[in-house]
């Protein structure tokens, strides 16, 4: 069994962030290691009730855990984040008077050798968050095309010498393992600087097996009908990519017309559902960054529910990315 201490991100300034008060309920739609969730539960008794979410059965596990001194305050889904509406009617968890979604990885699955996620373990190329899910990282690398891959890479590693590493990938397929990956793309661009060079392939790998971004916007939009009004959706994110969209959604949703610009009548009939809280992102102090190296990247943004009454279908909508 893998023993691994897990440090949350901003984990002080994500309570207050939260406004988090006894009685309410709060929802954490990515456990991991059941930190946040933790502190949560904590502020919020007595009579505060958690729903806590997570695509890896192993964080459900941990989280148990961890909350275990909580008894009957809290609720564990092992389901992807995307699903949230119809989790959290199906357990009567409506409305919410905060949703907290923390988009990085855990130090477990980091440092698990089984899981494929980081290439200083050498391991199969899985990077799935959920056994349930069919394409591993594997499949992809041997399997698609290098236009595709050059694709992948760059649309969501935002790596610039895309098209070199997708032509030596091909070159050297099979590759089955973190090292042997971690090996061509070094062969194929060089050491540059101190990132280690198949940082943003993997980080591009992991985005498409578990189709992250996707997920991310569908989850986003759900918010809106599940909380309440003052409720708090709190985000904390480790890219660009993920900040792009969590910003953009915001924004979108703190304006009353969202119509195309030069148009002389609004005709979107859109009407504003939050109201944004930090101007600027909230970022870790230098403090936490010596203590915890992995939330150096850490962005957290957080928006206000206002009352509306403003709902939305069942499929939800994409907005762009650009």
């Amino acid at each position: 069994m893998l023993t691994v201490v897990h440090k949350p991100v901003l984990l002080k300034e994500t309570i207050e962030a939260l406004a988090v008060q006894p009685g309410k309920r709060y929802v954490d739609c990515t456990l991991g290691g059941g930190g946040h969730a933790r502190a949560i539960l904590e502020k919020s008794t007595p009579g505060g009730k958690l729903l806590g979410i997570d695509a890896d059965p192993e964080a459900i596990r941990l989280a148990a855990s961890t909350l275990n001194q909580f008894k009957d305050s809290f609720i564990l889904v092992n389901d992807n984040f995307s699903n949230l509406d119809e989790i959290c009617r199906r357990n009567s968890f409506v409305p919410v008077h905060g949703i907290f979604i923390d988009l990085g990885l855990s130090s477990y699955q980091l440092e698990d050798d089984s899981r494929g996620f980081s290439f200083r373990l050498d391991s199969e190329l899985d990077m799935r968050f959920s056994p349930a899910q069919t394409v591993t990282a594997a499949d992809i690398v041997n399997q698609s095309s290098e236009i595709e891959l050059a694709l992948i890479l760059r649309e969501y590693g935002e790596e610039r010498f895309s098209q070199r590493i997708a032509r030596h990938i091909v070159q050297e397929r099979p590759i089955n393992t973190t090292l042997q990956l971690a090996r061509v793309v070094e062969k194929a661009v060089g050491k540059r600087g101190r990132i280690h060079p198949a940082t943003r392939t993997f980080q591009a790998l992991r985005i498409a097996v578990n189709r992250e971004l996707e997920m991310l916007e569908v989850a986003l939009f759900q918010t809106i009908n599940l909380l309440a009004g003052g409720g708090r959706l709190v985000v904390i994110s480790y890219h660009s990519l993920e900040d792009r969209i969590v910003k953009h959604f915001m924004q979108r949703e703190a304006r009353d017309c969202v119509c195309p610009p030069g148009l002389p009548v609004c005709k979107c009939n859109h009407k504003a559902s939050l109201r944004i809280i930090n101007k600027k992102v909230i970022v870790p102090s230098p403090e936490e960054i010596e203590d915890n190296p992995r939330s150096r990247s850490a962005k957290m943004r957080v928006a206000e529910k206002i009352n509306s009454n403003r709902q939305y279908l069942t499929n939800y909508p994409y907005f762009s990315r650009n």
